[in-house]
């Protein structure tokens, strides 16, 4: 799994590719990225699968700030990035993922 980070700095904001490798959700059919820029709405950010198996997306931030989000695979499964800056404890007491832009 990836994270590519693109940063503006006129525009102070942050372009973040998201990026999962097919090996590592080949059960998957839909994944949707969630968190904190779009408040952990499970469906308004669908991740494209690539032809090359890959799911992917991207997403503009703002700079200067921390933003948890995790990964829901086929609408069921909560998927951690292993890339991610830091993680944080959630109320369910699992792991956020953490990415600073």
């Amino acid at each position: 799994m990836s994270l590519k980070k693109q940063f503006d700095i006129k525009e102070h904001i942050c372009n973040v590719t998201f990026t999962i490798p097919k090996d590592a959700v080949k059960f998957a059919k839909k994944i949707n990225l969630t968190g904190e820029f779009n408040n952990w709405d499970i469906e308004s950010l669908p991740m494209k699968k690539l032809k090359n198996g890959e799911f992917s997306t991207s997403i503009e931030l703002k700079q200067d700030r921390e933003y948890e989000f995790k990964y829901l695979i086929n609408g069921e499964v909560w998927l951690n990035e292993p890339d991610a800056d830091m993680f944080k404890l959630n109320a369910f007491h699992t792991d956020n993922s953490v990415l600073v832009v």
